[in-house]
């Protein structure tokens, strides 16, 4: 009914800690740039707002598809009270059973997967890393 509503709040407080680290991230790199040293920038690392990035596809990813499979079997309707089952209270309960349940564990399990990539990713820049400066030495 309404489980796409937990991930998409996810979805959006991530948004914001994505800009955060976006404009924190680009104050770090604008004196490295203004003194005209173009490889500053290029050093192999994984920045936070890159992590964020692959977090807000996935959930912005789950978040629209759900949202269109709900409102393809009318649970999900382009007027006031917009989700179907806020129209009676036993309805209502069933609804926020089933945000709290089956909306929290998608939302927990897509960051865990996200948890696995970015130790994934960490794992094969460390590597990249270790090569590279095996090569230059």
């Amino acid at each position: 009914m309404a489980c796409f509503v937990v991930p998409a709040v996810e979805a959006i407080v991530v948004t914001a800690a994505y800009v955060a680290a976006k404009k924190k991230e680009q104050k770090i790199e604008a004196p490295k740039l203004a003194d005209g040293n173009r490889f500053a920038t290029e050093e192999v690392k994984l920045t936070w707002s890159k992590r964020l990035s692959w977090l807000l596809g996935l959930l912005w990813g789950g978040v629209l598809l759900l949202a269109f499979e709900h409102f393809w079997h009318g649970e999900v309707v382009p007027f006031p009270p917009f989700l179907t089952a806020m129209s009676s209270p036993e309805d209502t309960a069933e609804m926020l059973h089933e945000m709290a349940t089956v909306g929290v564990s998608m939302a927990v399990t897509v960051t865990a997967v996200w948890g696995v990539i970015c130790a994934v990713a960490q794992a094969k820049v460390k590597a990249i890393k270790a090569t590279l400066s095996k090569n230059a030495a």
